[in-house]
This record gives C-alpha cells, sequence and structure tokens, in this order.
C-alpha cells in the first residue's frame, strides 16, 4: 500500500489550515463596524476551528510516517490557501475568509479521496466532518453578508 500521495495530501492541509488560522485570527481582530460584536465573536469561531486542528493534523501526519513541516516557507508554499494580506473593511474580511473556508472544503474532499484510496478510513471520516463544519461556518458567513444562496448557481455544475 503506497501512502505517499495521503501524506502529501495531508501535509497540503495541514499548511492549508495553518495559513486559513492565521487569516481568520487577522480578519477577527481587525474587524471593525456597527456590527462590531457579532462579527468578531463569528470569526473567533471560525479561527478557533482552525487552530484546534493545527495539532491533530500534525498528529495525522505523523500517523502516516510523514513529517509536520518544519518552517514556516514550508507551510505557505504547500498551502492550498494563499497567504495574503487579510484587509479591507468588514465585508472585504468575510469575503477572504469565506474564500478561506471554500479552498479548505475542497482541501478535505481530496484528503477524504486521497485516505480512502489507501484505506485510512479514520483519516478519511475526518475529512468527511471538516467538510460539514467548514460548511456550516460557510452558511453563517453567507448568511452575515447577506447572500442570497438559493438563487445562485453551482459552481461545480455544467449548465
Amino acid at each position: 500500500m503506497n501512502i505517499k500521495n495521503l501524506q502529501l495530501v495531508l501535509e497540503d492541509t495541514f499548511s492549508g489550515n495553518f495559513v486559513s488560522y492565521y487569516r481568520s485570527h487577522v480578519a477577527h481582530v481587525n474587524i471593525q463596524g456597527r456590527n462590531f460584536y457579532a462579527d468578531h465573536k463569528l470569526l473567533q469561531k471560525v479561527y478557533e476551528y482552525f487552530q484546534g486542528n493545527i495539532d491533530v493534523l500534525a498528529e495525522k501526519l505523523r500517523t502516516v510516517r510523514a513529517m509536520m513541516p518544519v518552517d514556516l516557507m514550508t507551510v505557505t508554499m504547500s498551502s492550498p490557501v494563499a497567504d495574503q494580506a487579510a484587509v479591507g473593511d468588514s465585508e472585504d474580511l468575510f469575503e477572504q475568509v469565506l474564500e478561506t473556508l471554500e479552498t479548505m472544503i475542497n482541501q478535505y474532499v481530496d484528503l477524504n479521496e486521497a485516505a480512502e484510496e489507501v484505506n485510512y478510513i479514520d483519516i478519511a471520516n475526518f475529512a468527511q466532518d471538516q467538510v460539514a463544519v467548514l460548511s456550516k461556518f460557510r452558511w453563517m458567513i453567507e448568511a452575515t453578508l447577506d447572500r442570497d444562496t438559493d438563487t445562485e448557481e453551482d459552481p461545480d455544475t455544467d449548465d
């Protein structure tokens, strides 16, 4: 059983989670506006989720005989989430966090597939659970941005 692909996807997931943590924490701290308290609290839930997964993902790397990245350059280079400045007004910051959530949902779908290919069911189950959590955050942020998600087209369908 070759787990090299799982190791690589899991490292990318760790890195994406780490960058997502930092970007969402910056948005949490720097958000301003009339809805500051509610926005601040929602972004706190998001960054705490990512923060809580740092050690979990690092330990999952070790279970597949891989190492946690040893420097931030490696983390930012392998991250599917771009290491860009989290700046702007509250709507801009929420849009940036929403983009991060979308990227991480896709990353966990990839992790699920990589884990299933080599029968690492615990990692596949973990990845599926993360898609559910991230999807809920996506819904909360879309609702905060007053998006009418019922009328948006699904980008994954061809019409």
